[in-house]
């Protein structure tokens, strides 16, 4: 295994503030706010976490509903920041942590190509060099001028992994969206990750499809309420997350 570390996750943790009781409006909000009486339990949604996940790796993440998997690639992608640790990225990266994240549902898939690339960080260049591509590998040709607000779940699936792999980046995030849509379509985008997987790209893979995990996953690590309770060689770790749900 290469020894570059592309992800250095160090003692991080996350905590939301949860109000304790129910508003129902923005005025009640404001009444308690301004009377003191605006009261929170905290709530860790990750408690000391470390992890290195390195170049060329296929890393799983496991763990039942509500452990933290999304909260943890959130934080890896800079989405929030932790109230405790750091975390240290060194590549390029592309998540794909929240369907449509980075697209205007007003503008059409065209625009959105180049909205979503900009906000990944490719150049306007990039994205015209790339553009036939994306459009040939999302199979969505025929809707490229309509408006993405009337696209399915599963075209905004197909939208966002295409403009997400166009430029090769050094680390992929992928949460879930992969379970969205066409089963020959999830076909495809895993025969693209093992492509990109071949070329060098690190890759952290949220899936509670355990084949699936089996299936391109090196290594991975398994959450449980917001702790990490394993992490292991992909085979050991699957044997581990069966044992935890039976």
């Amino acid at each position: 295994m290469n020894t570059q570390v592309m992800v250095d996750i160090e003692n991080v943790s996350i905590k939301y503030n949860l109000t304790s009781e129910k508003i129902s409006s923005l005025k009640e909000y404001l009444i308690k706010v301004i009377k003191n009486e605006l009261f929170y339990k905290e709530f860790w949604a990750l408690k000391e976490i470390n992890l290195k996940i390195y170049k060329g790796e296929v890393f799983g993440i496991l763990g039942l509903n509500g452990a933290g998997k999304s909260t943890l690639l959130k934080t890896i992608a800079g989405v929030l920041k932790p109230n405790v640790g750091r975390i240290r990225i060194n590549g390029s990266m592309a998540p794909l942590i929240e369907l449509g994240a980075g697209f205007d549902p007003e503008l059409t898939a065209r625009e959105n190509i180049f909205l979503n690339g900009a906000v990944l960080g490719y150049s306007k260049k990039q994205m015209i060099e790339k553009f036939d591509d994306i459009v040939s590998f999302s199979e969505l040709g025929e809707f490229i001028d309509v408006p993405i607000k009337n696209f399915s779940s599963g075209m905004y699936a197909r939208l966002g992994f295409s403009i997400a792999t166009s430029v090769n980046p050094e680390i992929l995030i992928v949460d879930e969206i992969l379970s969205v849509g066409d089963y020959i379509f999830q076909e495809k985008c895993n025969e693209k990750i093992k492509e990109m997987i071949k070329s060098g790209t690190t890759v952290i893979l949220v899936s509670h499809s355990i084949d699936q995990i089996k299936q391109l996953c090196h290594r991975g690590a398994i959450l449980e309420k917001g702790s990490m309770a394993c992490i292991d060689e992909i085979n050991s770790l699957c044997d581990y997350y069966y044992s935890m749900k039976n």
